[in-house]
């Protein structure tokens, strides 16, 4: 069944976004560049849906970077910044006893394990009870995106977006655990099309 129009966000930058620290489920707000970030892409829904952002659904992760992100884009198209719904699926990859972490400090304590995820990094998963790949995350946000019914603007993770482009892009495994996913752009996945916007 093929997917309603959707703007898919990836939420603005936290401080450990710009540190390069693996956040996985961690909650850690927005900085000043972040606000900036989901500004711009409120205004650019804004100028893409020409008055008609109230007629769309509006879903986000229920992390709070994430929710920051849709409340400002919410109140840069006019509406209550509030009246969006969140999903639990929609969290970011939980990456263990790594979050917290640079990629540079566990490879200084376990070089091999970098080596390993480096190697494989769409399977990969890391130390600990809770840790995911993005295998496995992609698993947990299909029902999600297989669930949309009306024109969406969804807010989430890197993790999710590079989910989405695995199973609607055509992407392949490696391709998408390694693509760069920006901040302040959206993905908009309309009539078989999926185009940066």
């Amino acid at each position: 069944m093929p997917l309603p129009l959707l703007y898919l966000c990836r939420h603005g930058q936290t401080d450990w976004n710009a540190e390069e620290r693996l956040q996985g489920q961690e909650e850690i707000g927005l900085n000043a560049l972040g606000r900036r970030q989901a500004q711009r892409n409120g205004q650019r829904l804004a100028e893409l849906l020409e008055g008609r952002a109230g007629t769309l659904s509006f879903l986000a992760s229920p992390m709070l970077r994430t929710r920051q992100t849709m409340e400002i884009i919410r109140s840069e198209l006019g509406l209550d910044p509030l009246a969006y719904a969140t999903d639990a699926r929609l969290m970011e990859l939980h990456f263990g006893d790594w979050q917290g972490s640079t990629l540079d400090e566990i490879a200084a304590e376990t070089p091999q394990a970098v080596a390993d995820r480096e190697a494989a990094k769409w399977d990969y998963v890391p130390p600990g009870a809770t840790a995911e790949s993005y295998a496995m995350l992609a698993e947990r946000a299909r029902p999600v995106f297989e669930a949309l019914a009306e024109p969406t603007i969804l807010v989430a993770h890197g993790g999710i977006v590079r989910a989405f482009l695995r199973l609607y892009g055509g992407l392949s495994a490696r391709e998408a655990a390694f693509l760069t996913i920006p901040q302040d752009q959206i993905l908009k996945a309309s009539e078989g099309t999926i185009a940066w916007v």
